[in-house]
């Protein structure tokens, strides 16, 4: 099992499979600090990090052990052109998505979410795609986010209003040639969501 954790461009791994004690990139999990971690992810020649522990269940457990925690949600949405809703932030391409607030369920918040960052209304839940994982750094603070993406579908046509209090410059519809160009230029917790096929009863 592995759970890949974006930092930027490189990927910590979290793997219950057996590590090479002797590799520069392979470490125990329960053994490291998460400033030991980041320490090591900044040499150059290290693209990817394994963290290892037996148990695949404990894996994110002793890892937010080490770390404070932010839980999101999000959609991939699609219209009834089958296009894909996308906002632009931060110089980057990217999917609408944010805090879950108390007292909400990860699909409110999610829905919530999009309509507030993109203006889109007639949302209707399909169905969860899974969780990503990436880390960011707020106010000299190293924090892991954990986001849930939902498939999401509308029948909305009218005008989108990107919310530029959040950054966002732009809230677009792209179609699929579109929309593997921008996933290419988005962040790689993005790409993986955008590329993720969904069964839908």
């Amino acid at each position: 099992m592995r759970i890949p954790i974006y930092v930027g461009s490189k990927i910590i791994f979290l793997t219950d499979e057996p590590f090479q004690s002797d590799a520069e990139n392979s470490f125990p999990l329960k053994k490291f600090s998460l400033k030991e971690i980041l320490r090591h992810l900044k040499k150059k020649q290290i693209q990817e990090l394994f963290l290892y522990h037996h148990n695949s269940d404990k894996l994110l457990i002793n890892f937010q052990k080490k770390i404070k925690t932010v839980v999101a949600g999000g959609g991939r949405v699609t219209n009834l052109l089958g296009e894909t809703l996308f906002i632009f932030r931060n110089d980057k391409w990217d999917l609408p998505k944010g805090r879950i607030e108390k007292k909400e369920t990860l699909e409110e918040g999610s829905l919530r979410e999009v309509k507030e960052e993109t203006g889109v209304k007639k949302l209707k839940m399909v169905g969860p795609i899974g969780p990503t994982y990436h880390l960011f750094k707020r106010n000299g603070e190293t924090k892991l986010k954990i986001t849930h993406w939902f498939d999401m579908t509308t029948t909305y046509s009218g005008p989108l209003s990107p919310e530029q209090s959040e950054g966002i410059t732009k809230a677009e519809w792209l179609g699929s040639d579109q929309a593997q160009k921008a996933a290419q230029k988005a962040y790689a917790n993005i790409a993986s969501v955008l590329n993720v096929k969904t069964k839908v009863s």
